[in-house]
């Protein structure tokens, strides 16, 4: 099942949906390095959410202030669960940072809204390479033939596992062969109730879980033309059905004690065997003094197609920074092969710059870093419309109310349905 890593991006290109777009003669090549943009000192600030990749961040920002002494950058950390709100009230306020993280559920808001800044004339003007990049990355990036971000990562979604539990269950650990029969089969078997350990943690989390089982089993989240959701289908039902399915089981923690504590902690303290997260936890995982020895990582069991959820993070510029140039210079060397490697050699994410995810695989050995590069060849777009967060906020609300037992999956999902095409109607 081993594929090439230029497969994985040949895919790559029609995996990732978004706004299509302009850009063929924008990234800066592999030499390039990050010049001053005047002489006048400023301070430019950075906004990020993942405090696993701080340490490849700050020695990204040293790297481009070495180069560019007239320019600091001042790195604000502010957890994902409060991120979007302080963004929210910032481009409300004007006072959003000069460069921060974007994702694909807000690009397209943020956007339309003129609270980015349009980056297709710099991208022309200095000569940057956008094939260095995978087209769909651009593309997702991309709004009304603008370009508004240079690609930062990518990620999937692997199963990881922990050794120790497996082998004290005697379960063989997962391989290529697995499908949804056998990861039901193996959480039975290691589910321990006396030791207070189950077999894996089925949270209500889209990216992580569901979504990958609603593609694998046909299908779809919102449809193509972003007109109409696609919850009220039997197929996507049957996909959100087999986590619930597990909690109802008991080999997965309940909805209310996985609202206690995350399921990556519970991972993480060896309370459950099997856990879906993604391509970002791996550094985590890999400075865990408990999973650092003890975990890897598997390919996700199949169910009627072999799929898995795709998604990656982009730099941006907001329109209110007084310090264009400036900015644009640290976004274009955020942009390069050096900061990807950096960024890769540190395990912080996968790198979109392509010919550098490589040294992403090799910066943890201990792990099976690998399939997270595979599964790019399969893999389907996050889904996303014009105002993601606003039917996200519903699922979100519908799909704990099913996990909890509050509702039927049927209901909660037909209902959510209904209410999700009200308002993409409105978009």
């Amino acid at each position: 099942m081993k594929k090439l890593v230029s497969l994985a991006m040949a895919a790559l290109l029609v995996a990732v949906a978004g706004c299509s777009g302009g850009g063929q003669s924008a990234a800066p090549s592999e030499g390039q390095q990050p010049g001053a943009a005047s002489g006048e000192k400023v301070t430019l600030t950075y906004a990020l959410w993942d405090k696993n990749q701080m340490p490849a961040m700050e020695e990204i920002a040293k790297k481009f202030h070495e180069a560019n002494p007239n320019i600091d950058i001042k790195i604000e950390l502010t957890p994902n669960k409060q991120y979007w709100t302080k963004m929210e009230a910032a481009a409300t306020g004007g006072t959003l940072p000069d460069v921060f993280w974007i994702n694909g559920p807000r690009i397209i808001k943020y956007a339309a809204n003129d609270v980015l800044l349009p980056i297709t004339d710099q991208i022309k003007a200095d000569g940057i390479d956008l094939g260095n990049y995978p087209k769909a990355l651009v593309d997702l990036y991309t709004y009304e033939g603008q370009n508004y971000a240079l690609p930062k990562d990518f990620d999937t979604i692997g199963l990881w596992y922990n050794k120790k539990l497996f082998d004290e269950a005697n379960v063989p650990y997962p391989d290529e062969t697995w499908d949804w029969n056998k990861l039901k089969e193996a959480a039975k078997k290691l589910t321990d109730e006396k030791k207070g350990i189950w077999g894996i943690a089925a949270a209500p989390y889209g990216q992580d879980n569901y979504y990958n089982t609603i593609f694998q089993s046909g299908g779809y989240v919102i449809s193509e033309d972003k007109k109409s959701s696609g919850f009220d289908k039997p197929e996507t039902i049957e996909g959100l059905k087999l986590w619930v399915d597990m909690i109802n089981d008991k080999v997965s923690p309940s909805a209310a004690q996985m609202s206690e504590t995350e399921s990556t902690q519970l991972f993480e303290s060896g309370k459950v065997a099997m856990i879906y997260t993604g391509s970002w936890m791996a550094s985590a995982f890999h400075t865990n003094e408990y999973t650092k020895d003890k975990v890897d990582v598997a390919y996700l069991p199949k169910g009627k197609e072999n799929t898995s959820v795709i998604h990656g993070l982009g730099n941006v510029i907001a329109a209110n920074t007084k310090h264009p140039k400036e900015a644009w210079e640290f976004v274009k060397y955020l942009g390069s092969k050096e900061a990807a490697e950096i960024q890769a050699s540190k395990g912080a994410a996968i790198p979109a710059f392509n010919g550098t995810q490589d040294t992403w695989v090799k910066s943890m050995p201990n792990f099976n870093l690998q399939i997270f590069i595979d599964q790019a060849a399969n893999a389907k777009a996050y889904p996303i419309s014009k105002d993601t967060a606003k039917w996200a906020k519903l699922e979100t609300e519908y799909m704990t109310k099913a996990w909890a037992g509050q509702m039927s999956v049927e209901d909660a999902a037909k209902e959510l349905a209904q209410k999700m095409n009200e308002l993409l109607a409105q978009e």
